[in-house]
């Protein structure tokens, strides 16, 4: 995990008007010059799926929008299993996340420690093949790669296996062997040969395209009614979020923003967005792959709470999550707050997205 502190990373005003992305400073924004100081720690990846959070951070709306009595201190990581480690250890407060990391800390505790309060990214995760496989059936005996066990795309995969006849294990048996390992490993392994595909995010089903040769078989937005599932939110630790709501909220103020400036200038963003993976790993995205990338992301403060249901119940089905309640996960009260000042409509929980009749994977 690397910590910098974001007083020190902020690009300055001039670059971010060359940018060609403007900073809007909303009026909800609450903190006064006379509150009490509080430094809020604050985690995300260095991705493309984190785009908002990047573009947040490195160009200073979300320090701006917190005021200057609280002190944004940021932490990266390269998995939800770090970020949701670093939030049971108290050593961060709120991080950008994935939602199965979300629901099995949510999960291990009881329900205690952490709270969804914003959506950030929906979509950007699909299933690349070699060019020879053009149906599912094609990939009985074959070896498919994801991220890490239990995560996000490890559990779309098997989902979507099983829904197409295939049994496996969490050991590597079965009709299709899963293996779980880092997204550059796989890059490689599919270059090689050694894999038939993967279920990635992006950047990497792009990459995968572009410098491995593959072809979209699955994008999962398509799994999707609408198009819609949530790929990165935000979640806040319960402590944090009941001591300090002034905070939290001024944070949304500045995502709320962040969204609409991503939206407004798209192509700025994406300049933004690579310069901060570089910055955080040495390694920037070629154009066309972040371009690629882009288009099959959607930014949006709607955490598609309906999606996260159906996540739970798929990791419960092949057997990777306990049976869980996750009632009270959301706590979406601010964020609606920011809306309504601004004169948008709410975003629904989980009881919303029952009552709206919003299902899940594979219903479209």
């Amino acid at each position: 995990m690397s910590v910098r502190n974001c007083a020190c990373a902020v690009r300055t005003l001039d670059v971010v008007a060359a940018a060609g992305l403007v900073v809007l400073v909303a009026g909800s924004a609450i903190a006064s010059a006379d509150s009490e100081a509080v430094t809020l720690r604050f985690g995300y990846f260095p991705n493309v799926t984190h785009a908002p959070a990047i573009v947040g951070v490195d160009t200073g709306a979300f320090q701006e929008a917190l005021g200057p009595n609280v002190t944004l201190e940021t932490a990266t990581f390269n998995a939800g299993t770090e970020a949701i480690e670093a939030l049971f250890g108290d050593a961060i407060d709120a991080t950008f996340i994935g939602p199965n990391p979300a629901i099995n800390g949510f999960a291990e505790t009881d329900g205690e420690i952490l709270r969804i309060v914003a959506g950030s990214t929906s979509g950007g995760a699909s299933l690349v093949v070699s060019e020879d496989v053009t149906d599912a059936a094609q990939l009985a005996g074959t070896t498919i790669a994801s991220p890490a066990l239990g995560g996000t795309q490890d559990v779309a995969l098997r989902a979507w296996l099983a829904d197409n006849g295939f049994e496996t294990d969490l050991s590597g048996g079965g009709d299709v062997e899963i293996i779980n390992q880092a997204n550059g490993d796989t890059l490689t392994a599919f270059q090689e040969g050694d894999i038939a595909g993967a279920w990635v995010p992006e950047p990497w089903a792009t990459r995968l395209v572009l410098e491995g040769g593959g072809h979209v078989l699955v994008d999962e937005r398509d799994l999707w009614p609408a198009g819609d599932f949530v790929t990165t939110h935000l979640i806040v630790a319960t402590e944090f979020l009941e001591e300090h709501p002034d905070v939290i909220k001024n944070l949304l103020v500045g995502l709320v923003d962040t969204i609409d400036t991503i939206g407004e200038d798209p192509a700025a963003a994406q300049a933004v967005t690579n310069d901060g993976i570089e910055a955080l790993t040495e390694n920037r995205l070629a154009d066309e792959t972040i371009a690629g990338a882009w288009e099959h992301l959607h930014f949006t403060v709607d955490p598609i709470a309906s999606s996260l249901q159906e996540s739970a119940d798929d990791a419960i089905a092949v057997e990777l999550l306990e049976p869980v309640e996750l009632d009270g996960i959301y706590d979406l009260t601010l964020l609606n707050e920011v809306l309504a000042e601004r004169g948008l409509e709410p975003v629904p929980g989980l009881e919303g997205a029952a009552a709206n009749g919003l299902g899940g994977r594979g219903t479209q």
